[in-house]
This record gives C-alpha cells, structure tokens and sequence, in this order.
C-alpha cells in the first residue's frame, strides 16, 4: 500500500512510578504493543520515563544504574521484528558522569543515545546536581547493554523520506535550541522528550513553542512530557502530548486520568519536502551522523489526519472572519494604490449579476471609500447579451444601485450580430465562437469607456478561471487591473457573504440571491423558462474540486495520484470516484493548455501562499506537457 509521503508518528505518556524502573518498563512495553497495532512508525517517550524525572538523588544510586541498563536491554527485545523505532528517555552513566538521555531502539536494536544539552538550574528544577551537559561530553559513543552505541547531539536516523532527530525539554526553551542545527543537517522530524510540569498558562504556550519550532524549521515535531504519575512533592506535571507539523498543529492531548495515554498523527513528508525546497533561506549546513533504522515506514490502512474540503477558507469562525477583512483589505488597498499613481479616478467595471464582479464591485467601493473619492466616480456597466437572464440583470441594477455606484446598461446583441456578419458566423451555431463574440465585445466597451472618462477598467476573473483558463482570450481575460487574481472562488464566495453580513439591509438580500445564482458566463441562450441554461459547473466540474486541487497542485507540487488520494479522504462520500477522476482529469488538462493565458496576465495583488501570476510566483512555460504529471493518474482506484 502506498502512504504517499505520509509517517504515522506517536507521543506517549506511561502510567508510570516514581524509581519503579521495571514497573515503568512495563507500561512503556504495553504502548509499544499498543501503538504497532496502530501501525504507527515512530514512538517518543517523555524524559527520564525508564526511571522517572523526580528520583533525585536516587538517580546517583547503583541500583538504578543497573535496573536502568536492564530496563533498556527489556525494551530492546520486546521491539524485537517489529517495525517500530522509540525515543525513550533514560539516565545514562558514561566515563563516571551521568547524563539526561534519549535512547533510540529500532526493531530490536540500540541504534544512538542523545545527551540533553541544555540543563536548568531555577525554579523546581535543578538538574545540574545530577547531570552534565552534552557540551561536557567528550566521546562520540557509550557502551550499553554490552554494545558499543553512538552517541552524540550529532545522530540523525533515518527511515526512507523520514530523517529523525531529538531534543530534551529545556533545549526547545532556549534561544538557540539544538533543534536548528538538526534541522540544517536534514531532520524532518525534531523529537522531544520532556518533563513539563503542569501551572497556569503553560500549556499554550508549548503549544506556541512547538508551533514556531515546527513552522521555522519546516518539520514535525513530537513532543512527549512526563504525566501525573511523577512525584507532586512540589509540582504536577503536564502529561502533555503534541504533534506539531510545520506551524500547526496535528494532535494535542494530556493526561487527565491515571492511565497510558497514546497520541498519533499522520505527517507528511513530503509537504514538508516541498517547503524546504521553495525557501531559498532554509540550508542545510551542519555535518552529522547518519544511522539507519530497522525497518521502513509502515503502511497506513486509513489516515489518521483532517484534510479540508476547502483549504483557502480557515475552519474556524472568528479566524474566517479576521481573514476575510485582510482579504478585503489587501484587494481594496491595491486598487486604491493603482487608482491613485494612475490619477484615473473612474474605474470601470461590468456588472454581470455573478459572484465574481460582484466581489470586485465590492472591492472597488471599498476601494473609492479609502480614497476619499465619491463612489459616484464608479462606472458599473451591465451588458446583457444573449445569455443573460432577468435574475442576474435584476441582482446587477440593484447592487449598483444600493452602493451608489452610476450605472449604465449597454445591450451588446446588435453588436454582436453585426460582428457574426462581419466575420461569416452563423449566429444560430452556438459554438466557440458565438460565446467569445460577447465576451470581447463587453471587454472592448470597458476599455473604450474607460479611455472616454480618464478611467481603469476593473478585471473580474478569479484565480480558479486564471488555474482552468475559464476566460475568453483577450476578453474578460483582459484588464487593467484584476482584483480578483489571486481569489480562488470557494473563497469569493465566502468574501461576498462575509460582506452581506457586515452590510446587512438590502445589500445583504441582494448579495444572497447572488451566491444563490448557479456560476455562469451566460454565453448561451437561456433555457424555455427564462433561466441560466449554462452552467459552469455542469461543464468543467464542481468549483470546491477544483480549488482543492489548485491548492495542492501549486502550493506542494503533488502528484496527482495523491491529490486524488487526498481528495477521496476529504470528501469521502460527497463526490464518487469516478466524479473525481473525471473533474481532476480536466483541471490538469486544463491547467497545462492554458497557460498560455496566464503567461499575459494583467496586474492583480497577492493574497495568499497560491497564485498564477507569472511575475511572482508561478513561471511556466506556455507550452509544458502534462504527461509527467499525470503519468500515474491511470492507475489510480
């Protein structure tokens, strides 16, 4: 079975005892058991979770010593063939020193032991009575268990695209954690074995922590702390587990009962590939270690992760609605900055009733309001064509209206015909052509009246049209300024909403017939009872499909394998199968052919981490084939 890049990870918190190292063993033998049920490829263990964090003195005690190596050696043989590898947490007595370890055990192998570097001295913690510092140590390996194991901050493991490395508590605390260094020698999965203890406010801000950790190096980052069963003398710890993956957060869990807690999440490896390959100020510098591990990443029956449906629109809704205003304000100001440097005080916009001229008379208002400049310098002009339907030329005059825009209506069907005479084309073949006519026709009226009133005509399209090059060359594709560029529609449409419900009154009525109009160019003849007979949907594929793919063609550069594997757990039964084979089949057709559109795109601000423009962020030539891309695509289920 193929995982698509993606590593089934876990953090652990043993039910444990406090100097009981075999009782200890025990626990973290039955989350071992557990968590190669789950299928999971990687295990991390809070600090010193062989012994316990609060021995104290007791860690300088031969007994604990031996029981210590005798706890290693049973952990060892019981992940004997199985395809797992753990980071347990362990004192570790080298050259008459004792230091604060993770041991790494893969399969039934000792493989490396990570000395802490970063000891704290304050508060209720004071591990430098007992332990030095990796900085002290001098060798580059440790006998244990009768081997002779690596050891060092220097150790990198690797299992396939999965390249590990750890950290101890205190080390993600300071300003230079020795997570960087790893991260520059090539680990995409940072490991930290911690004893945090529970007291207010702590547990956001590691959660802060594992955020900026995971987010500026590009990795995932494991983070496992001692729970309740440490001694309470004078602090309860946390038992808190995360799973962080480049800025977000996976899993976030803590142990609230007096029982083993297991936390999983699947990361993927190669969206993290992907990052570090598109910033040029992340460089591998450090030289390291390399160790191999035992096994390979196991395969994942059902991922364990929430894929949106909608990745341009934020899952909650005060974080929707904080968005959709920086949205707004990154459109209006760009265009108030063009409108300004230009001098041209009219901009000029067509009005078609639909989504996306909606949003960008929306943003033109705003635009105006900025600026100080009467709204009535806005020229809206609707141009009802041989499609056009009552519904949407009604929703157009009112929404002029209500902003207080001026309005003018020019019916482009004599023209039109005029121009199928000129040309030779049979106005009664509704091909091509027939709808290009009017799409031009409408973009040669906006520009001349902007010429006529010292005016910049306002683009429409949005970003999904620029990705599917669902606009008429040199029509509607054409502007002087396209606010909508970087927009994908799901998200237009969640702006005009957002909008109705900060207007309200009428706008708002107006705005809700429009998001309730099916998407159309209304090229074609309405039907017999007057409405839409185009639907652009019914021809290219559901829009919510489409930017799904968009965002992880062109933010991640996946196959398209495995956006159709992502997409089947996203949507699950909303859409069959073959409904999204069919639609991603013609959004990679498309994308390629029709490049040549974007390579000539008008101006238009950015607005999030997708986008086409062929200044900024996307460089293509127009005539690349599709093949490699899609090579794999028949083979898919």
């Amino acid at each position: 079975m193929k995982n698509y890049g993606f590593i089934r990870i876990a953090s652990a918190c043993p039910l444990g005892r406090v100097g009981d190292v075999m009782y200890n063993t025990t626990e973290i033998c039955n989350l071992i058991d557990q968590a190669v049920n789950q299928q999971v490829s990687l295990l991390v263990f809070p600090e010193l979770s062989i012994s316990s964090y609060t021995c104290g003195d007791l860690l300088l005690t031969s007994a604990m010593k031996n029981g210590v190596e005798q706890a290693i050696s049973t952990i060892q043989q019981h992940t004997l063939e199985k395809p797992i590898t753990v980071f347990v947490g362990a004192p570790i007595y080298e050259n008459a020193k004792l230091y604060n370890c993770a041991v790494v055990i893969s399969s039934g192998e000792i493989k490396g032991v990570i000395p802490k570097t970063h000891l704290p001295n304050h508060g209720e913690f004071y591990e430098q009575r007992w332990f030095d510092s990796a900085k002290d140590f001098c060798g580059d390996s440790t006998m244990l268990c009768g081997e002779t194991i690596p050891m060092g901050t220097d150790l990198l493991f690797t299992m396939e695209e999965a390249v590990i490395a750890a950290e101890i508590c205190e080390d993600m605390w300071v300003d230079a954690p020795p997570s960087i260094d790893h991260a520059k020698a090539g680990a995409n999965i940072i490991c930290n074995l911690s004893a945090s203890n529970a007291v207010i406010g702590k547990q956001n801000y590691r959660r802060m922590l594992v955020k900026q950790r995971s987010f500026s190096s590009h990795c995932a980052y494991v983070f496992s702390s001692a729970g309740i069963c440490e001694s309470t003398t004078d602090t309860l710890y946390s038992g808190h587990l995360l799973i962080g993956e480049n800025g977000n957060i996976l899993a976030d869990a803590s142990q609230m009962e007096f029982e083993n807690l297991l936390l999983t999440a699947d990361v993927d490896l190669e969206r993290l590939s992907c990052d570090r390959l598109k910033s040029t100020t992340f460089h591998l510098s450090k030289s390291y270690r390399s160790i191999p591990l035992n096994h390979k990443i196991c395969s994942i029956d059902q991922l364990q992760r929430h894929i949106s449906q909608t990745p341009f629109i934020p899952a909650s809704k005060q974080n929707k609605s904080e968005r959709m205003e920086e949205i707004y304000h990154i459109q209006a100001l760009g265009l108030a900055k063009r409108l300004r440097h230009t001098g041209l005080k009219h901009p000029v916009i067509g009005i078609s009733g639909g989504l996306d001229s909606t949003l960008a008379l929306l943003v033109t208002v705003r635009a105006m309001d900025k600026l100080g400049w009467d709204r009535k310098n806005i020229l809206g002009i609707t141009m009802p064509g041989f499609g056009t339907t009552g519904r949407t030329n009604s929703n157009s005059k009112k929404l002029m209206d209500a902003l207080g825009i001026t309005s003018k209506e020019i019916d482009i069907t004599q023209a039109c015909r005029k121009h199928f005479e000129d040309i030779g084309h049979d106005p009664s073949i509704h091909d091509v052509t027939y709808e290009n006519v009017q799409a031009r026709e409408r973009t040669q009226i906006l520009l001349d009246i902007a010429n006529k009133h010292g005016g910049l005509v306002v683009g429409t399209g949005d970003l999904s049209e620029l990705a599917l090059g669902w606009a008429t060359y040199a029509g509607d594709h054409i502007s002087m300024y396209g606010v909508n560029a970087g927009v994908p529609k799901t998200l237009v449409r969640h702006i005009v909403a957002w909008t109705g419900e900060q207007m309200g009154g009428e706008i708002q009525k107006i705005l809700e017939d429009i998001l309730d109009t099916p998407v159309s160019p209304e090229l074609l003849p309405a039907d017999k009872d007057g409405k839409i007979a185009q639907k652009t949907e019914e021809i290219i594929g559901d829009y919510i499909l489409h930017d799904f793919f968009l965002y992880y063609f062109v933010r991640f550069g996946f196959t398209f394998d495995k956006i159709y594997y992502l997409a089947k757990h996203a949507f699950g039964d909303t859409y069959p199968k073959e409904q999204i084979v069919k639609c991603l089949t013609t959004f990679g057709k498309r994308f390629f052919a029709q490049q040549f559109k974007r390579s000539c795109l008008p101006d238009g601000p950015k607005i999030g981490s997708v986008t086409l423009s062929p200044r900024a962020d996307w460089r293509m030539p127009s005539d690349a084939c599709a093949a490699l891309w899609m090579q794999d695509f028949d083979q898919m289920d």
